[in-house]
């Protein structure tokens, strides 16, 4: 048998139901029990000054520093 089609039956049967499996378990790792926990700083980013505003540095750049 050549290389290309013992490499070309591999890749057509258990690389394909390789990639399904792991692509399945990214999608059962994503939704597990607890993951919403250790995701919910990460989620809540955006809306984390919402109240005040984030601390300023101590000189804010001039519009001239900002076309540098």
């Amino acid at each position: 048998m050549e290389e290309y089609t013992l490499l070309r039956q591999f890749a057509d049967s258990w690389m394909l139901l390789l990639l399904f499996a792991f692509f399945v378990g990214i999608i059962v790792w994503v939704f597990r029990p607890g993951a919403s926990k250790e995701y919910s700083d990460t989620a809540n980013i955006p809306f984390r000054h919402v109240d005040a505003p984030a601390p300023q540095q101590d000189q804010p750049a001039t519009s001239e520093e900002a076309r540098k």
